[in-house]
């Protein structure tokens, strides 16, 4: 596959900035190719990087998580260690925002995952608008995974992650990046929270499953347009079927 075409999708919703260059969630595929296994990478890192300083995605060949923060690309790959990528390395899904927080809130008593989504889902009740979350904390507990490098041809993501490797950590300082999204975007991103993560210590990290969060900060950009970059060889799409709906799997693969 060539560098990506782009197809610019706008969504309005209130009390979001209008300027040309921020609130801008850019994307890479869909979730629902990625499903089905195109791993192949088709935007490199260092195009990405023109779109956003924060997000989180995979790499070629469904090669580990990724975790975009502050400008930098991190690869946590299946051997738990954390790798700085090469910016010629490909991308075949990623999700990046250029962050610019619009509120931020503090978090001083312990909280689950399921604490942490219920008090964004209280100070942001408009499901219907795009969120970019990023976390500064300690966590007691957090739970993470990444995936395995896959060769052609390619299984589905629901049986790699049947072999998916689970790394545990205790009393760990880092960041969460991530979104929360709309549940129309059904099919072409997760609705709902998609989180990474990353110690500070840059030695673990991946896809968050749980996690228990003792005290932190989180800062939340609000996003009001969406851009989506598909393969320019746009022949490629059409060789799978993306006309099944995949929530089922979807939810295996996140969880």
């Amino acid at each position: 596959m060539k560098t990506a075409a782009a197809i610019l999708i706008l969504c309005l919703f209130s009390g979001c900035a209008s300027t040309a260059t921020q609130n801008i969630v850019t994307q890479v595929s869909t979730i629902d190719a990625l499903l089905v296994g195109v791993y192949d990478g088709h935007v490199t890192l260092g195009r990405l990087l023109q779109h956003g300083n924060a997000g989180i995605g995979t790499f070629d060949k469904l090669d580990g998580e990724m975790v975009l923060i502050d400008g930098t690309v991190y690869q946590v790959k299946a051997d738990g260690k954390v790798y700085r990528p090469s910016f010629r390395l490909t991308t075949p899904f990623a999700a990046v925002v250029d962050f610019k927080a619009d509120r931020s809130i503090s978090m001083n008593r312990p909280a689950t995952i399921e604490d942490f989504e219920e008090a964004i889902d209280r100070e942001f009740p408009n499901k219907n608008a795009f969120y970019a979350i990023r976390v500064q904390g300690f966590f007691s507990q957090m739970k993470t995974r990444s995936v395995p490098a896959q060769e052609s041809p390619y299984p589905p993501l629901v049986k790699v992650v049947q072999h998916q490797p689970i790394f545990e950590m205790a009393n760990v300082s880092g960041s969460i990046v991530g979104f929360r999204l709309p549940p129309y975007v059904k099919g072409i991103n997760v609705p709902g929270y998609h989180l990474h993560f990353i110690s500070d210590d840059l030695k673990s990290g991946g896809h968050v499953l749980s996690f228990v969060l003792k005290q932190g900060h989180v800062d939340v950009d609000v996003c009001n347009r969406f851009l989506l970059l598909l393969p320019e060889d746009i022949s490629e799409l059409g060789k799978i079927d993306l006309t099944k709906d995949r929530a089922s799997e979807l939810e295996r693969v996140e969880k």
